[in-house]
Formats: structure tokens, C-alpha cells, sequence
């Protein structure tokens, strides 16, 4: 089966933690690049509230055969009980773009 290059969402409390997973993530090659985007604002329903919080939104350029691993990869190094992780395929792209996400 041909390798998926997918998009993978997260939100951090933190830029100094998204930046820390972004990193090893790059770094143990289950990303291909990592973009950090500070200071996003989220209103989000937990545990019967709504609460509001500043966050990090990144953006993971990946995989399909590498999306697993990265997923518990995330798990284990986030601080959320629950992290948002959502990985979207890129149906299109630059070519070239998407061969290098497939070759890092």
C-alpha cells in the first residue's frame, strides 16, 4: 500500500511543551515537520463546563504507516489527560512537498 501523507492536529497548554514534542517527534522521524502556532484561543466542553483556554495549536506533517506511532508517541510526552489528536489525509499537494513528507 502506498504511504498516505496525512495532517495531524494537537493543541498544547504551552509553547514551551509543543515545542519540546514537536521537536522529538521530528527527531525520532515520526514527522516530517512539525509548525507551531502560538497563542489560539479554544472554548471546548470538559467534564460539564465549558471552559475557555489559551493554547498551542501544531500542525504534524506525517504518514499513514507512521501515524500510529506518532499517535502514542503524543500520548506519552502530552501533559492533557485527554490530547486532541485528528489526522486528516491530503487528498492533494505539491508533489514534490509530498514526496518529501514520504521520504523524511
Amino acid at each position: 500500500m502506498a504511504k498516505e501523507v496525512l495532517l495531524v492536529l494537537s493543541t498544547f497548554g504551552n509553547a514551551d511543551e509543543a515545542r519540546r514534542v514537536a521537536r522529538l517527534l521530528v527527531e525520532e522521524r515520526l514527522a516530517a515537520c512539525v509548525n507551531v502556532i502560538p497563542a489560539i484561543e479554544s472554548i471546548y466542553r470538559w467534564e460539564e463546563k465549558v471552559e475557555t483556554a489559551t493554547e498551542v495549536l501544531v500542525l504534524i506533517k506525517t504518514t499513514s504507516d507512521r501515524y500510529p506511532a506518532l499517535e502514542a508517541r503524543i500520548k506519552a510526552l502530552h501533559s492533557y489527560e485527554l490530547p486532541e489528536v485528528l489526522a486528516f489525509r491530503a487528498h492533494d499537494g505539491l508533489p514534490g512537498y509530498l514526496r518529501w513528507v514520504e521520504a523524511c
